[in-house]
């Protein structure tokens, strides 16, 4: 049997010089490497990237509006409603859409659309949000996240969830997906969907 170098002796077995729980500078990246592959396989994390498709029953949920309500998905039966997930209370782009869809309230409760706005900010946040731009509808906190994970909505390693939205018909299952949403044209475009699906 040939002979294993110092080095690989090193390797295999650790550097007997060395002081006990001080580990070989040639086994670092080794284990950096393995303890970075076990966070990302970990079983049962969820990283949020599949969207839900049409015809698909929405997960149930309970969540805190920013006016101290709970909003229940039980309590939405026999109601057609839009849940749009915006990543951050105002900021220029979710108050674009939030904005969009209050100026377009008139229109959406005509259709006899509900709005629903979720994030992973807190009530206050939101109620703060609501009342800066005089928000009709009700914002949802999300704080643990599970709702954004269920609908593909959450970001892996981002703590803020995708702009996305869902048109729930009144049986509650998917009308429509948005997997990309323009902010200043959602509430047009969620109209003329609505419009579509129920003259076809």
């Amino acid at each position: 049997m040939s002979a294993l170098s110092p080095k690989t002796n090193r390797v295999l077995l650790g550097n007997p010089d060395r002081s006990p729980g001080v580990m070989d500078n040639d086994m670092k990246p080794s284990w950096i490497f393995l303890l970075c592959l076990s966070l990302l396989v970990i079983p049962g994390t969820a990283t949020g990237d599949e969207m839900l498709t049409i015809g698909d029953v929405f997960p149930s949920f309970d969540l805190q509006a920013h006016d101290d309500s709970v909003v229940s998905s039980s309590d939405l039966k026999g109601s057609v409603y839009l849940v749009y997930f915006y990543p951050k209370a105002d900021t220029p782009g979710c108050t674009k859409e939030a904005c969009a869809l209050r100026d377009a309230w008139s229109d959406l409760k005509d259709a006899e659309i509900l709005v629903f706005g979720v994030s992973y900010d807190t009530p206050r946040s939101n109620r703060a949000f609501a009342e800066k731009f005089s928000l009709p509808f009700l914002l949802l906190s999300d704080s643990d996240k599970a709702l954004a994970k269920s609908v593909g909505a959450d970001r892996f390693l981002i703590p803020v969830p995708k702009r996305i939205s869902y048109l729930i018909g009144a049986d509650g299952k998917i009308l429509k997906g948005y997997p990309s949403v323009s902010p200043s044209s959602h509430a047009e475009d969620v109209l003329k969907d609505f419009e579509s699906l129920t003259n076809p």
